[in-house]
């Protein structure tokens, strides 16, 4: 999978990815809101793996990608888009140095066009814990609308946590400026 938005290049993990990956995995603040980490080295590289067998998987349900900057293919972050029947869910985790800059809104944007455009989603949803207010800015900025607040609903880290619960459908993407952009090129899938 491999898409050009006007600063990255949204693409399939490789091997090789791991000890970029593992520079924001294994971030206490990267990790401060996520169901996993801070990840040791062994943990990233099970990530990886991971993401990798998702790839030869036929259908492909499951994308976990890397996202890098255009101007020099370093890997910033990765998003994540996972189809279940015509839903799906989308994720997202950057490295701190780029946080505020709009490459995690750019790289959901060119997300949420893949699932439904090119894989054919009727909903797409999100969730983030609810102190998290810039991931909930990069939903809120991709027209995804706020559906809930789910109390103490999942358990990690040894206590419960809520989530906000955020969701977008083809049609109100497709009546937007997000699907009208040109600056987004799915290139393979």
């Amino acid at each position: 999978m491999y898409i050009e938005t006007e600063r990255l290049v949204i693409r399939d993990f490789t091997k090789e990815d791991w000890q970029e990956v593992h520079t924001y995995a294994s971030s206490s603040k990267v990790a401060e809101f996520m169901i996993w980490g801070p990840n040791t080295e062994e943990e990233t590289q099970e990530f990886i793996e991971r993401t990798i067998a998702m790839q030869e998987t036929i259908p492909r349900v499951g994308y976990e990608v890397g996202v890098s900057l255009k101007e020099n293919g370093k890997i910033i972050g990765g998003c994540g888009l996972h189809m279940e029947g015509k839903n799906a869910e989308i994720g997202y985790c950057f490295h701190p140095d780029y946080w505020g800059k709009g490459y995690a809104s750019e790289a959901a944007k060119a997300v949420l066009t893949l699932g439904f455009q090119d894989l054919g989603a009727h909903r797409i949803y999100a969730t983030c814990r609810p102190a998290n207010i810039g991931s909930a800015g990069v939903m809120i900025r991709n027209g995804m609308i706020k559906e809930g607040h789910l109390r103490e609903h999942m358990y990690h880290k040894g206590k419960y946590h809520d989530s906000y619960l955020y969701s977008i459908l083809k049609d109100e993407f497709d009546r937007s400026l997000l699907a009208s952009a040109t600056d987004i090129k799915v290139i393979e899938r």
